[in-house]
C-alpha cells in the first residue's frame, strides 16, 4: 500500500501540471479564434458588383408586356406563365 502513495505523490505534480497546460493552450486558442473573428468582422469586404444593363433582350421600362411573353411563351391575360 506504501508503493502506492509514493507513486501517486510523485505523479500528481505531473499530472496537475500537465492539465494546467492544456487548459492554458485551449484557452490560448479560444481567444485567438474570438481575436480572429472580430478581426474579421471589421475588416472591409469588398463584394462583386455585377452590372446591370437596362439594354437587355427583355423590355425592362414598365410596358405592359411581361418577360415571359418576350421569350414567346404561352401568357394568360395578366402576363403570367399558361400552365395548361
Amino acid at each position: 500500500m506504501d508503493d502506492i502513495s509514493v507513486l501517486i505523490r510523485e505523479a500528481k505534480p505531473l499530472y496537475l501540471a500537465r492539465k494546467r497546460r492544456r487548459q492554458v493552450i485551449k484557452s490560448a486558442l479560444a481567444m485567438a479564434a474570438v481575436m480572429w473573428i472580430g478581426l474579421a468582422s471589421l475588416w472591409p469586404v469588398q463584394r462583386q458588383a455585377y452590372p446591370y444593363y437596362w439594354d437587355s433582350e427583355f423590355s425592362l421600362s414598365g410596358d405592359e408586356t411581361s418577360v415571359v411573353e418576350d421569350l414567346g411563351l404561352p401568357t394568360d391575360e395578366y402576363g403570367f406563365l399558361m400552365v395548361s
